[in-house]
């Protein structure tokens, strides 16, 4: 059976997977005879968790005799819970996942020989090192983890407790592993981390995101393809800005972390940023770059939050123009702060996140119609579909996963773009 790995949650964890399956199979774990399984896992919302758990149950009944590995945020920001669970045999924290040694293959694994959760304080973490990886199994991009960790404490939040302070991978470190990738025929690398455009506060020099984007760039010519994960607005520095304006291989799609557009639950949720903060990046953005489309985070019912309230998130999503708009309905994590307060009812906070995911569908829509006749870049990730280089779900039938396709959009059915191909660019 070897290593399966089972991944939640954000584009780090899918990163860290490929090297937990590395230094898993190391360990021996791929030749026990009913192989591993281990779930990476998600702490962002109490759905998560329990999702995380129900699979792995259902993981035990199809898999008995199975070595089951629990990891990831959820595993460190609750080992006992998982701790506890019969279907598992060893809980390892963020660190901890990341270290061969932890994944010893013993005949009485996770009994006797060592405690059954292995999960350190996170605190303690002051550098994050660079696991270097070949490929990321069955994906046509590559994701570079460039930092780790956040500093502030957003009151509805409990990554921080997952993932320990921020720390940042050194510039050089970064672009030898973006070569590598790119050497290995990935046409597009998304660099990610939990704050991402906290990136080298930490580091000699203190350099920032703009300056590690422009020396990717500079140093990698063969990565035809970079695309940021979700950065924080009000951090961007002005080499970003300078890079957004006048670098074609820097992807026109930004995933902002907004979560409100009301300026009083910005201040309960302890952002940085204020409605017009957001509303004046988009535009200034837009003024460097006509192609760019955002996308953003918005969290619904956060407590306190009162029809007013709500309506000015459900004005932003237009007047910051958002295309893809990943809608969170609150539930309080325990432990935050923001689980202390003055709770929204569930059916409201329901409502309201259906009513912004509509409206989230509708600037989509308007999106797909408005790139009808145009000619567009789109990477392959599987067979029949890709995505432009803003991001937008393309139907194609041309080209192999990797390959990046120019294609004539002649329609959408809704969903996604519908295109024709003129070219393929093969991987080198």
């Amino acid at each position: 059976m070897g290593v399966e790995i089972v991944t939640f949650g954000c584009r780090l964890n899918t990163y860290e997977s490929e090297v937990m399956r590395r230094e898993a199979t190391a360990a021996g774990l791929g030749a026990l005879k009913d192989g591993a399984v281990i779930f990476n896992t998600c702490a962002v919302t109490a759905e998560a968790v329990r999702q995380a758990k129900q699979s792995i149950r259902k993981a035990r009944r199809e898999n008995p005799g199975a070595r089951i590995i629990v990891t990831g945020c959820a595993a460190q920001t609750e080992p006992a819970s998982f701790a506890e669970m019969d279907e598992v045999d060893l809980v390892l924290g963020n660190a901890e996942k990341l270290e061969s040694h932890n994944y010893r293959a013993l005949p009485d694994f996770g009994v006797n020989d060592f405690e059954k959760a292995r999960v350190n304080d996170i605190f303690s973490v002051r550098e994050t090192a660079s696991h270097m990886v070949d490929a990321i199994e069955g994906r046509a991009r590559a994701f570079v983890q460039v930092q780790n960790g956040c500093d502030h404490r957003c009151t509805f939040c409990i990554i921080p407790y997952g993932r320990g302070n921020s720390r940042s991978v050194p510039m050089g470190a970064v672009v030898e592993q973006v070569k590598r990738l790119a050497g290995n025929g990935y046409a597009e690398v998304v660099l990610s981390g939990v704050d991402l455009t906290s990136y080298g506060a930490d580091l000699p020099g203190a350099p920032r995101l703009g300056r590690l984007v422009k020396t990717i760039l500079r140093q990698v010519p063969d990565v035809r393809r970079l695309r940021l994960s979700s950065i924080d607005s009000i951090e961007a520095d002005g080499e970003l800005m300078e890079a957004i304006a006048a670098e074609s291989r820097l992807m026109p799609h930004l995933h902002l972390s907004l979560q409100s557009g009301d300026d009083m639950i910005l201040k309960r949720m302890k952002r940085r940023h204020s409605r017009d903060d957001s509303i004046r990046f988009c535009e200034e953005v837009r003024a460097l770059r006509r192609d760019v489309v955002f996308g953003a985070d918005i969290i619904a019912g956060f407590p306190t939050e009162t029809d007013a309230m709500f309506e000015k998130s459900l004005d932003i999503v237009e007047e910051c123009g958002l295309t893809h708009l990943h809608v969170f309905p609150y539930s309080p994590r325990e432990g935050t702060p923001a689980a202390r307060m003055p709770q929204v009812r569930r059916e409201i906070v329901k409502q309201r996140a259906a009513r912004l995911r509509a409206a989230g569908a509708q600037t989509y829509a308007r999106h797909l119609v408005s790139l009808a006749g145009t000619t567009q870049a789109v990477l392959i990730e599987r067979a029949g579909l890709g995505r432009t280089e803003g991001f937008a779900l393309t139907s194609l039938d041309a080209g192999e996963p990797g390959e990046i396709v120019k294609a004539v959009i002649t329609g959408h059915d809704g969903e996604r773009l519908l295109a024709a191909p003129i070219s393929v660019a093969r991987a080198a």
